[in-house]
């Protein structure tokens, strides 16, 4: 009898790996632009500094709390439609039955063999066939409030940190063009790392978080501009 391979899956990453590359993405626009519309409006490097730096603790700080709200929405939904299929199972457990065989007999099962499927599953573990096959939950896309938390404040703070360090190294007269160009050099990194984690391809990826980051510090350099001139 042959060995059957292990399989990695990469639906297994989609937790974490969304919540990943929304914290990088959302620290390198978001604190780029803060960075760009500030210095646009003609201040002194150390403003956009110290700008960036209060906006990586602020964007950490409410990525990891909008994650965690978010999350926990999702969680308690799920929890509430496990507890009622939990009572439903106990109170009528024959039309729960009927019900996963019609769902198997919906995917092109036999009605008969669809019925044993389903009675054999519900024998070894009723709550768990119906959460999966039922309600789509399952242990790869199950709602994790703090790993979704602590992912995105800290990718947040690492793409963050990328056009921090730029406004550090760069010389004066060169600090917007440096920290745009720089910063979408990032983005482009971060499109091909999630693609190539996620298994995708990595042109479309690339250019889609790169076009939204250019437009996001275009905007913003482009306010930051106009308010400098007019106060």
């Amino acid at each position: 009898m042959r060995a059957l391979h292990k399989e990695n899956h990469l639906v297994e990453r989609i937790g974490w790996l969304r919540a990943a590359v929304l914290g990088a993405n959302d620290g390198i626009i978001s604190t780029a632009s803060l960075i760009l519309g500030v210095a646009s409006a003609a201040s002194a490097p150390g403003d956009a500094l110290i700008a960036g730096v209060a906006g990586l603790v602020a964007g950490a700080m409410s990525m990891a709390a909008g994650e965690y709200v978010s999350v926990s929405s999702q969680s308690d939904t799920e929890n509430a439609d496990l507890a009622r299929e939990t009572a439903e199972l106990a109170s009528q457990p024959a039309a729960e039955l009927d019900e996963l065989a019609q769902i198997y007999v919906g995917r092109g099962v036999e009605p008969v063999l669809a019925r044993e499927v389903a009675t054999q599953l519900m024998r070894k573990d009723a709550l768990g066939a119906h959460s999966r096959d039922e309600l789509g939950i399952s242990s790869h896309t199950v709602a994790r409030p703090v790993q979704a938390a602590l992912t995105s404040a800290l990718t947040f703070s690492i793409g963050a940190a990328a056009p921090l360090a730029l406004v550090i190294i760069a010389p004066a007269s060169w600090l917007i063009p440096a920290v745009g160009a720089g910063s979408l050099l990032f983005l482009a990194v971060l499109g091909m790392v999630g693609a190539k984690a996620g298994g995708a391809g990595i042109l479309k990826p690339t250019i889609r978080v790169m076009f939204w980051g250019a437009l996001a510090m275009a905007l913003t350099t482009g306010i930051g501009a106009a308010i400098g001139k007019a106060v």
